[in-house]
Parts: C-alpha cells; sequence; structure tokens
C-alpha cells in the first residue's frame, strides 16, 4: 500500500491581527519588533496560498504540520490559524505540532490545547497535555511530541524533557511491534549542530538517545526554515532527519533588502510516498516550492531515503 505524506512548517501567518498595548508587555514586544522590521517584509500570504493550493492538487493521504503556525501566541492569532488548518482538511487527515512561536508566553500552550486540540490528539484522545500523540494511518505511525516553550526575550529554544522521551519510546515500542512505519514529529531540530545555541533543543541529545534505543523510520522537523537531510543513529542504521523551510517565505530575490535571513530558501513543502513493510520499507521524498525567480511552485529535488535491502 502507497502512503503518501506531505510536510509544511513555519507558517507564520499574517498579517498580525489588532494588537492590544497589555498584549505587548511581555516577551511579545520583541517578537512586535522582528515582525516589523523582518519577517512582514519577507513572508507572503501570496506564496503560502499557491504552495498549500500545489499540496492539495497533489492529493496527499495526509498532511503533517510541524509548527510554528503563528507568530506571536495572540489569541486572534490562534483562532485564526485553526481556521486555517481547516483548510487543509479535515482534523483525520492533519497532524500538527506546537513551536516556538506558538508557545511564545506562558499560558499560550494552554490557549493552543483548547483551539487546536482535534489536530493534536492521537486515537485515543485524552484530556490533559496529549504529548506524545499516536496516529495510525495506513502503514504509518505519526507521533506528535511538543518541543515549544515559554522562553526569556531573544531565546528560542526548545524542550525534549525525560517524561516525554520515556511515553514517547513507549509509543515507538508499541507501533514497532505493529509493524508500522514511525514518523515522529518535532518542531525543533535533534541533531547535533543544528542551530545557534539561542535556538537550540535542550533534551536533543535525549531524543537522540531514544531514538538510538527504540528506532523510528523518519523524523520530521522544522524551525531552521531552510531545507535539510541529517541523520542519527537508530538501532538497525541511521533514521533520516528532515527539515522543511518555511512555508510562507519569498524567494530570496523578491524579500527586501532589510531581510536579515538572506541564504533561506523561499516557501517550500515535502512529498513523502512510503511503502514496503518492516525490513523492506521504501520512502522516497519530493521537495517543491518556489526558486529564485520563480512565479510557481516547481519540484526542486528528489531523494530516496530509504530503500530495501
Amino acid at each position: 500500500m502507497l502512503f503518501r505524506l506531505a510536510h509544511l512548517s513555519d507558517i507564520h501567518l499574517g498579517p498580525l491581527p489588532a494588537i492590544k498595548r497589555r498584549e505587548l508587555l511581555s516577551k511579545r514586544i520583541t517578537g512586535y519588533a522582528n515582525w516589523r522590521l523582518n519577517r512582514k517584509g519577507a513572508m507572503h500570504d501570496g506564496f503560502l496560498d499557491a504552495l498549500v493550493a500545489h499540496m492539495l492538487a497533489a492529493k496527499p493521504d495526509h498532511i503533517a504540520v510541524t509548527g510554528d503556525l503563528v507568530n506571536l501566541a495572540l489569541r486572534e492569532e490562534m483562532r485564526l490559524a485553526r481556521a486555517w488548518l481547516e483548510t487543509l482538511g479535515d482534523a483525520d487527515s492533519v497532524s500538527a505540532v506546537p513551536g516556538n512561536h506558538d508557545t511564545y508566553v506562558p499560558g499560550a500552550l494552554k490557549d493552543i490545547l483548547e483551539l487546536w486540540r482535534p489536530f493534536m490528539s492521537g486515537d485515543d484522545a485524552a484530556d490533559g497535555n496529549p504529548f506524545p500523540y499516536l496516529r495510525r494511518r495506513g502503514p504509518m505511525a505519526l507521533i506528535g511530541t511538543n518541543s515549544g516553550r515559554a522562553t526569556m526575550p531573544f531565546m528560542a529554544t526548545g524542550s525534549f524533557r525525560s517524561q516525554q522521551a520515556y511515553d514517547t519510546a513507549r509509543l515507538l515500542d508499541k507501533t514497532r511491534d505493529e509493524g508500522l512505519f514511525r514518523i515522529v514529529m518535532i518542531h525543533h531540530p535533534p541533531f547535533e549542530n543544528a542551530t545557534a545555541w539561542s535556538k537550540r533543543l535542550i533534551g536533543s541529545s535525549r531524543f537522540r538517545m531514544m531514538i538510538a534505543e527504540h528506532g523510528a523510520e523518519l523524523v520530521l522537523h522544522g524551525h531552521t526554515h531552510i531545507d535539510s537531510v541529517e541523520a542519527i543513529d537508530g538501532p538497525d542504521g541511521l533514521v533520516p532527519i528532515v527539515g522543511v523551510p518555511s512555508a510562507s517565505v519569498a524567494p530570496r530575490d523578491q524579500r527586501p533588502e532589510s531581510d536579515t535571513a538572506k541564504r533561506r530558501p523561499g516557501a517550500r513543502y515535502n512529498l513523502f510516498a512510503i511503502n514496503g513493510a518492516p525490513g523492506g520499507w521504501r520512502c522516497q521524498m519530493e521537495e517543491y516550492g518556489f526558486r529564485d525567480g520563480d512565479k510557481e511552485v516547481s519540484l526542486i529535488a528528489e531523494r530516496t531515503l530509504q530503500s530495501p535491502p
């Protein structure tokens, strides 16, 4: 059975809704300044809309969204993000995890769980914190984790703590025994030297130790706004870790001179084709998006991540 999974991340929906002065009396003041100076000119709904239209036309069986749907974790942003998630498909066919911008300030995670829970809860949903959650779709087990935490100004770190590692390991073992292709979703990249110190995943070594012992077939992340394919050790070989650029950023040649992240590519999404069985999985990846100078979405790269021995 061939199963196709689309992956996009770092939506940063704009424009920002009206902001009350009291809402800026927090870390949001620095985020608001960054939006005004950088993100507002570099990120466009037009590119996001075109990318999503292309993705939906490919008719994926499921869609994974690895965080940063919003910018400042404003309540109105979260309501708009819920509506945007619904444009991708129903909650059974779209799975999301939070990013650092979604959990920007204390209390934001509570709002997320209230508004986005249908898109980030497992097949056996329970009240309270749902992470990690498990969804079985076709030959695939999708495990959603949460690395988002409220942090101090000028920090964008994530966290992967002991309890979440223990619970995720149990799901990995369970779904391995069921013969499923296990995909772990996390916002922050868990490989070494992935980002600047201020944006790192605290507990990344714990994540890698978990995968080394319990395994997985694929790890998906966002956060860096670049395309990357890395690998970490698993019990039976290397496990691919795939990052995807922001889904809303303009191509480099169409951004303002003030943009501070010129090396980051234009909006993209990844499409994975998965089939096979344990010991003989095949996973192929196609990367689609905007090259510099592009007005339309095109195929950028094709990779084979796993193939039968």
